[in-house]
């Protein structure tokens, strides 16, 4: 099977957005690829973080994706930290960027607009992505549209220490997945779920009691007009709602809009309620039992053992080709 690597960022709580919108996605790459399923938390350090809570995110995030079906016999599942080699590569990798390349990265000029004080962390970071991903000889990494020029530099530096160092490195390609439901916030259905919106009431929480699911799902914003069906344009309150419901149920959107076609908002919120806190129950209650099994640390220590030595053999091979060390 070809090699596969995608991260799991650990800055914030996961949502149901979280999960329709890409933990879903890597249940099935499981069953297709050789999985590795890295946590980025190096570069979660680009931006201030409280040490505490990254840590406890961390176990949580991991804890969560097992619980929602990641299976750690079909994934290779690792701490970014805990591997030197990274950060290493990342230096060798910097000292074959140019400096039009790193300026032209879209995701730096955006996420640098809003902060006062930018990080050179910031700016390298797209640097770091590349290591990650040529230590391991992947051959895909799935990301969205916005992540798809941090492949493309990958790419480059890998076809570019190739042409002059011989064939080190794997060429990968980006694999853009189908795209899933977008959730919207709740109470702000133009706009997409996030765990960063400051208003939280809109946001389904992965962790949330079944209270809070329930009374975030019936104070959801609709219309005025009383009519279930799916129109994102005209009724965006409740085409985030039918989204849901399909999400969770597996059915399509036209099949749910017949389910619901002579129901009112308040019986079609009562049964997404249902079934969202029927899902999410059934989700943390394997969450629970992750996080007091130990689980969590044995399949880390796992991981760390196996990517450690892959990472070892290539970086070896790198210092090799460029003089350097006593390899």
């Amino acid at each position: 099977m070809k090699r596969l690597l995608t991260g799991l960022q650990p800055s914030g709580d996961l949502t149901i957005g979280s999960l329709i919108g890409g933990i879903k996605q890597s249940v099935e790459f499981q069953n297709n690829y050789d999985s590795f399923i890295f946590v980025p938390d190096l570069h979660a350090i680009t931006v201030p973080q409280d040490a505490t809570l990254l840590k406890e995110r961390i176990k949580k995030n991991v804890a969560l994706y097992l619980a929602c079906g990641i299976d750690p016999n079909k994934n290779t599942i690792y701490l970014q930290s805990e591997n030197l080699y990274h950060t290493n590569l990342s230096w060798v990798l910097e000292c074959s960027t140019y400096i039009g390349e790193a300026n032209r990265m879209t995701q730096y000029k955006e996420k640098s607009k809003s902060r006062e004080n930018v990080s050179v962390g910031l700016f390298t970071y797209p640097i770091l992505m590349a290591a990650d991903i040529l230590l391991y000889d992947a051959a895909y990494v799935p990301v969205g549209a916005d992540q798809k020029q941090h492949v493309e530099l990958a790419r480059n530096l890998a076809t570019r220490f190739n042409h002059t160092h011989g064939d080190i490195f794997t060429i990968p390609e980006p694999l853009i997945p189908k795209i899933g439901a977008k959730i919207m916030d709740l109470q702000n259905p133009t706009k997409k779920m996030s765990k960063s919106n400051e208003n939280q009431k809109g946001i389904i929480f992965l962790l949330d009691s079944e209270e809070i699911i329930r009374k975030k799902i019936m104070s959801a914003v609709t219309d005025s007009e009383g009519k279930v069906y799916y129109d994102v344009e005209n009724k965006p309150g409740i085409s985030n709602l039918l989204t849901i419901y399909s999400s969770f149920s597996n059915l399509s959107i036209q099949e749910v809009e017949e389910k619901f076609k002579e129901s009112n908002y308040g019986n079609l919120k009562k049964e997404v309620a249902d079934l969202v806190v029927e899902s999410l129950l059934q989700i943390q209650k394997k969450y629970q039992e992750f996080m007091e099994s130990g689980i969590v640390d044995e399949v880390l220590n796992q991981g760390k053992e196996k990517v450690n030595e892959l990472a070892r053999k290539k970086y070896e091979m790198v210092c090799k080709s460029l003089g350097l060390g006593r390899y």
